[in-house]
């Protein structure tokens, strides 16, 4: 009985050493989008609104858009596919920038 169970291992061990020597390639991820908010500094002045807001998100190539209401704390966190629009209480954009 031995002689049975000797056999089977040995072929479970080779195959199982082939098993591990293929690697899947991994699928293309796009490029991230960067933001450029060089390109939209002319809505600085502009009032914020929806349409204003896409056309700034367009314009900019950026992925998200965060609005900043006056008198507002925003985390610090960094993402170069967002665009970042200020206004004051007027709703006047007051900055845009990205990150």
């Amino acid at each position: 009985m031995i002689r049975l169970i000797a056999p089977s291992v040995t072929v479970c061990l080779a195959l199982a050493g082939c098993a591990g020597s293929y690697a899947a390639p991994e699928p293309a991820r796009p490029a991230p989008a960067m933001c450029d908010a060089a390109a939209v500094q002319s809505y600085v002045g502009q009032k914020a609104s929806g349409e204003t807001g896409g056309a700034i998100l367009a314009g900019s190539k950026a992925r998200a858009l965060r609005w900043g209401p006056p008198n507002s704390a925003w985390t610090m966190d960094y993402r170069e596919d967002r665009v970042n629009v200020r206004y004051d209480a007027g709703m006047t954009i007051t900055a845009i920038t990205c990150g």
